[in-house]
């Protein structure tokens, strides 16, 4: 059954929802900075630091591909071969 506090914001262990202004308690304000100062300590942090410094897709690129490959024209082999060690060595480095 919801919790609800006297003030009818919804209480669900340390969270205060207020429903009418659809946003956090000031103490909760808080609490979610200091969360957001510290998740680059985190591993999930940094994980989600190495995926937004990652480039963008470039779609022109992956349509040229996708094309050469329905063509018989791209050498799969060799560039999968080289995009391998591209990504072993990145990780080893």
């Amino acid at each position: 059954m919801p919790n609800y506090n006297s003030k009818r914001r919804y209480i669900s262990g340390n969270v205060h929802f207020n429903p009418e202004k659809g946003r956090l308690a000031p103490d909760e304000d808080i609490m979610m900075e200091q969360i957001l100062e510290n998740i680059h300590t985190t591993p999930i942090g940094q994980l989600l630091q190495k995926i937004a410094s990652l480039p963008e897709v470039r779609q022109e690129k992956i349509l040229d591909v996708r094309q050469q490959l329905t063509e018989g024209r791209y050498d799969l082999n060799g560039r999968l071969d080289l995009a391998i060690d591209r990504v072993l060595e990145n990780l080893t480095s």
